[in-house]
């Protein structure tokens, strides 16, 4: 019975479409949950829920709380899916069990939603010579290993270029990994770019199960030095990576596209490296990108519309900008009004 129901909620949402790491996510947390209590989710009460939340507390890297939400409102939403009187689990469970599942979390004993962001404050953009160092790191690991003749400089040149291109374009790493070379797209307001004016970013966010949202990410003026890099990525190193005609913009040695999550693995190693705060990920960078367009006094709109958001982006820091060689920006230099046109 237990499993019927796991296997009639999955197939709910995928109705809806979601994704199947998400959906398989949830059902693991369920069965977790079923296991710490040793009981049937029909003979679950508040209780038992409140009591698994808090062992997730109590352990030595405690939960934090926007992954307690995220517990609460799973289970939340597997009640409800048994408790609908369109699935009949109720009289099913009645019937076989005497017991019937019911909505256990409400209002009152859940974490109640006052803020609009939960994120790790230690997660937070970089600064512009904490970019400049962990640059340097990537193109400093690439020389050592050259000057030693060891394997893996042009291994190391690809992370390089790639921690680069993700802070230029602000991306997701999925969004990194998904580009291919027929991303690469030229932008009339802006011919010196050539084929590095902008980038189509086609595996963007899909928020609640939608369709993904593609969109086209201009090359800025603030950002010019990331085609140097590309077109040395693609004319110099990619060809030694022996992929013929694979379409991806970032191979791995085995002439295969590089993984999302060996981009957080590249990003890890130079952060390190570079002696930055264990707490940044990849998408620090992302935030980065963000903040700085901020800095430089893009319109919140096109801000939005080049990150992809829905909605204009929080002001994530309070502008501290100084001219730096890695991006070539300066606090009081305008914007680019044909990019922007």
């Amino acid at each position: 019975m237990f499993e019927a129901m796991l296997e009639g909620w999955a197939s709910q949402q995928r109705t809806w479409f979601l994704k199947s790491a998400t959906i398989d996510s949830r059902t693991r947390l369920i069965r977790r949950i079923a296991k710490f209590v040793n009981e049937y989710p029909w003979r679950w009460e508040a209780a038992d829920v409140e009591a698994f939340i808090d062992s997730r507390r109590n352990q030595p890297k405690p939960i934090v709380v926007s992954s307690a939400r995220l517990y609460e409102t799973t289970v939340r939403m597997f009640l409800e899916y048994l408790t609908d009187p369109l699935y009949s689990w109720v009289e099913i469970c009645m019937e076989r069990f005497g017991a019937a599942p019911a909505q256990v979390l409400h209002a009152a004993n859940t974490i109640v939603d006052v803020s609009e962001y939960e994120g790790d404050p230690r997660r937070r953009p970089l600064a512009y010579d904490e970019i400049q160092a962990l640059f340097d790191v990537a193109d400093g690991r690439a020389e050592l290993i050259r000057s030693r003749r060891r394997k893996g400089a042009r291994a190391a040149m690809r992370d390089a270029a790639l921690l680069k291109t993700v802070y230029a374009f602000g991306l997701r790493r999925s969004e990194a990994a998904g580009l291919d070379l027929a991303d690469l797209r030229h932008n009339p307001k802006a011919p010196a770019f050539g084929r590095c004016g902008a980038v189509f970013v086609r595996w963007g966010d899909s928020p609640h199960g939608g369709a993904l949202k593609p969109r086209t990410v201009l090359t800025l003026s603030e950002m010019d030095w990331i085609v140097g890099v590309l077109e040395h990525w693609l004319t110099e190193i990619r060809p030694g990576f022996g992929v013929g005609a694979h379409p991806a913009l970032w191979v791995t040695e085995r002439a295969d596209r590089i993984l999302p999550r060996r981009i957080d693995e590249i990003f890890a190693t130079a952060r390190d490296a570079a002696g930055l705060d264990p707490a940044l990920n990849l998408n620090c960078l992302r935030h980065s990108y963000i903040t700085h367009l901020t800095e430089f006094d893009y319109p919140e709109k096109f801000v939005s519309t080049q990150a992809g958001h829905s909605i204009p982006p929080q002001r994530r820091s309070q502008p501290a900008c100084s001219p730096n060689t890695a991006t070539g920006c300066d606090s009081d230099r305008c914007p680019d009004t044909e990019l922007l046109e």
